[in-house]
């Protein structure tokens, strides 16, 4: 209370990124599951990653040490830009007494992390794009082959434009309404619980902390599925005219997972998703509120 927005905005994008810088790892290793057996049915494929310590030791076997911090800059741009309008949005809607409404702070929230995806787009399709690549021997998934963050942009403006920088946003929509919606609410909610059982004190980090790791639990199980079709959608290789050679869009992309690789497809890579996530969670919402308070 009484943090102005715009400051809000700039804790927000501190706070992400801290967080970011953490937890990018699992954020690689998570990638890669995901598009493991991509449109093959379960036992049909060879599979290099397996689990989450498994498949971050063969990632480290195929790209070194470094390759766990694959695609480290584009996805500090996108938790820049995608918290820092996410958190402004949201405090904007508890300034203006929505969040008192019943189911006011998870439309809040949704609201918030929809705006947020939609201007950190650029920057997640290029993060997922990094961290898919590697040698052929390990790959999963189409492999764009860019050689820095820099040439990603480059490259995907000169061959289909600015609209070309915002392929697969309509996965990344529902991703992040959903999970910032459940991050927000279960989040402001546990640590309220917390504290009137008088297991912490309020105000307390443990408070802080016992919120976040609720709120990552909720977040991985609700999001899960997003994640995978956002990541689907960011990755897949397409036409001269942009168009998807793999999926035509969102509710394709929930067709073809479902019915050729099982509805648990939609749920590939849950333990590296929560891992991340619950981590995510904790640290970034940590350091904001650590932050707001300060």
């Amino acid at each position: 209370a009484g943090v102005p927005p715009a400051i809000d905005l700039v804790l927000g994008a501190t706070a992400g990124c801290l967080a970011c810088f953490l937890t990018n790892p699992l954020e690689v290793v998570k990638t890669r599951l995901q598009l493991q057996g991509e449109l093959q049915p379960p036992g049909t494929y060879p599979r290099p990653y397996r689990g989450v310590l498994r498949a971050a030791v063969a990632v480290c076997r195929a790209d070194g040490l470094r390759g766990l911090q694959k695609g480290l800059a584009a996805g500090l741009l996108y938790q820049g830009l995608m918290n820092g309008v996410r958190f402004y949005c949201y405090s904007h809607a508890e300034d203006a007494g929505w969040t008192e409404y019943p189911g006011g702070t998870v439309a809040a929230g949704a609201v918030a992390g929809a705006v947020g995806a939609v201007v950190g787009s650029p920057a997640y399709l290029v993060k997922t794009h990094l961290q898919a690549q590697t040698l052929s021997t390990m790959a999963v998934g189409h492999q764009h082959n860019h050689e820095s963050i820099s040439s990603a942009f480059k490259s995907i403006y000169l061959q289909h434009g600015v609209v070309g920088l915002w392929r697969g946003v309509t996965g990344a929509v529902p991703r992040v309404a959903v999970g910032s919606a459940v991050q927000l609410a279960t989040f402001a909610s546990a640590k309220d619980w917390v504290c009137e059982h008088q297991w912490f004190r309020k105000g307390s980090w443990a408070a802080v902390l016992a919120g976040g790791m609720v709120s990552g639990v909720a977040v991985a199980v609700t999001m899960t599925p997003f994640d995978v079709i956002s990541t689907r959608l960011y990755n897949q290789p397409v036409d001269a005219d942009g168009t998807g050679k793999l999926y035509r869009g969102f509710l394709d992309c929930i067709l073809q997972i479902s019915s050729k690789e099982g509805l648990l497809g939609l749920y590939k890579g849950i333990g590296a998703v929560y891992f991340r996530l619950g981590p995510h969670t904790v640290l970034s919402l940590f350091f904001w509120d650590k932050l707001r308070n300060m």
